[in-house]
C-alpha cells in the first residue's frame, strides 16, 4: 500500500493553531480515520506543535501528515534549530507531556536550517484508515 501525504503552509501568526487543527482534521477525516476522540487527540497534538513553532520557532511553518499502513506521523518545522524541552507546567510547559501521551514518539530532526519535530500518533482504535473503509 502506498503512502499518502499532505503538506501545508501554516501562516506564523496566533490563528495559526486553529487553522492547523481544522486542516488535520479535514485531512485524516478524508483519508477514512473518523473516530473522533481519535482525531481530536490529532487535533490536539497538531496544536501543541504549531503554538511551540509560533512561540519559540520562527521562519515559515510547514505542516506535513503521513499516513502508511494505519500509522500516522505528523510533523512541524520551523527557522529554530532549538530542540524543544519540557517546561514547569505551571509557567505553561505542560505541550511536550501531552504530545508524548498522545503519541507513540517523537524526534527532533536539523530541517532547512531549522528543525522539524515528527509525531508518530497513536494507533486508531477502530482500526480505520487510508484504504480501510
Amino acid at each position: 500500500m502506498s503512502a499518502l501525504t499532505a503538506h501545508l503552509d501554516v501562516p506564523l501568526d496566533r490563528g495559526a493553531p486553529a487553522s492547523a487543527r481544522r486542516a488535520v482534521t479535514a485531512v485524516l477525516g478524508g483519508w477514512g480515520f473518523k473516530d473522533p476522540d481519535w482525531l481530536d487527540g490529532a487535533a490536539v497534538v497538531v496544536s501543541e506543535l504549531v503554538t511551540n513553532a509560533v512561540r519559540h520557532g520562527g521562519g515559515c511553518i510547514e505542516l506535513q501528515l503521513e499516513a502508511h499502513d494505519g500509522r500516522v506521523v505528523v510533523s512541524v518545522a520551523d527557522g529554530s534549530s532549538v530542540v524543544p524541552r519540557r517546561r514547569d507546567p505551571d509557567e505553561g510547559g505542560r505541550g511536550l507531556a501531552l504530545i508524548e501521551a498522545m503519541s507513540c514518539s517523537w524526534t527532533v530532526q536539523n530541517y532547512k536550517g531549522g528543525k522539524r519535530v515528527r509525531v508518530e500518533l497513536l494507533p486508531c482504535p477502530t482500526g480505520e484508515g487510508p484504504l480501510r473503509r
